[in-house]
């Protein structure tokens, strides 16, 4: 995550930059990798999240409908929903694959920081 609107794939051994994460239009701060490691999540103050697939950097899927910066952003256990966090008040749950809004969690009077999954992914 960087303010230079990327996020980078580094390989621990060698120190490489393996990908550097192209596609956001402000600050990421933050991300994070699905729970098999084949991919990788950022969010934007851009008011988006992305989804990457590892290996190519290639970007696979974008939740953009946040009307505030989204601050972060997790993948659930089993890697197949995604909860993005906003300054605009609301917390998103995301099928990742059809892109779909599965829940709005909107009972909060001001800006949600963070969102994470219990470990079980049922709260």
């Amino acid at each position: 995550a960087s303010d230079d609107k990327t996020a980078k794939i580094w390989d621990v051994d060698s120190g490489r930059c393996l990908h550097t994460l192209k596609g956001h239009l402000g600050f990421v701060p933050l991300a994070t990798f699905s729970p098999d490691g084949t991919r990788a999540l950022t969010c934007s103050l851009d008011r988006s999240a992305k989804v990457w697939d590892v290996e190519t950097g290639v970007c696979l899927r974008t939740f953009d409908i946040h009307h505030d910066s989204v601050r972060s952003a997790v993948f659930s256990p089993d890697g197949k929903l995604v909860i993005t966090a906003s300054r605009d008040g609301f917390a998103r749950i995301w099928d990742v694959e059809s892109c779909e809004i599965v829940h709005v969690l909107e009972d909060h009077e001001s800006s949600v920081p963070t969102a994470v999954f219990s470990p079980d992914g049922k709260l």
